[in-house]
């Protein structure tokens, strides 16, 4: 299992890594899967992590835990339901989540697992899928929420999740992460509001891959998040939400006007 992160230093250079507790052995390359070595090792005090990846896209879904679904009195999907999130809405972990100028209503956190794709990825079977996937990642999918039935007309989901923002990631992508057996626990302002098994998942990694592959290219770096369960909920400015999965580690924004 490696952590990869991206970061960048005192000095404003960026850089990425494999962490390894407290520190991070810096590697150069392309992208991860062909990084080299450089033999320097940074301390994790010393820098700022950035979002792990640069993805093109990020693709949230929707209705892909069984829990979430019982409790809406939504039946399962037979293929994943999913949104686009703009690039220009990621941000990586201790990044502030800024409430959009022209909106005062209510934000709301999702925590999630993110899929992160390794490399261009078009029509792969299930079986392919694990070797496009880079690893694993935490996510909170934040939503501008009265926006999407603003208008009767038209469910605006792209637009109430794609602020500036509005795609927290991080603060590492794990590789050969046992996500089965993995929870997402989500706080707010220390107080735990989500805490779900992973395992209750509706579409499991490799078949949202081969599914959404079918759908559109995706490219590395891409996100999928694969959806949230039970716990969802508003965040006042200035309140910090922390999601966290063992294995990856703890993605923590605070909301700011």
């Amino acid at each position: 299992m490696t952590r990869w992160v991206r970061f960048i230093t005192a000095e404003g250079a960026p850089g990425m890594g494999a962490l390894e507790g407290a520190t991070i052995a810096e590697v150069r390359g392309a992208s991860f899967t062909d990084a080299q070595s450089t033999g320097r090792r940074l301390a994790l005090a010393d820098v700022r992590l950035l979002s792990p990846c640069t993805p093109t896209k990020v693709i949230a879904l929707w209705n892909n835990f069984r829990a979430l679904g019982e409790k809406l009195g939504k039946a399962a999907p037979s293929h994943p339901l999913f949104l686009i999130k703009p690039a220009t809405s990621v941000i990586g972990t201790a990044e502030p989540i800024r409430r959009p100028a022209r909106y005062s209503g209510k934000i709301v956190f999702e925590g999630e697992l993110g899929i992160v794709i390794g490399r261009e990825c078009r029509n792969a079977t299930v079986e392919e899928a694990g070797d496009f996937i880079l690893g694993y990642t935490c996510v909170n999918d934040v939503t501008a929420a009265e926006i999407i039935a603003e208008d009767p007309n038209f469910p605006q989901w792209t637009r109430s999740k794609g602020f500036d923002t509005f795609s927290c990631i991080g603060p590492a992508i794990t590789t050969d992460l046992d996500w089965a057996g993995a929870r997402v626990v989500t706080t707010l302002d220390g107080v735990e509001r989500q805490n779900y098994p992973l395992a209750d998942i509706i579409f499991p990694p490799h078949e949202i891959v081969s599914r959404i592959s079918g759908d559109m290219t995706l490219h590395a770096g891409d996100v999928i998040a694969v959806g949230t369960s039970i716990g969802v909920g508003s965040m006042k400015d200035g309140a910090t939400v922390c999601v966290s999965i063992e294995g990856i580690g703890e993605l923590r924004n605070t909301v700011v006007a």
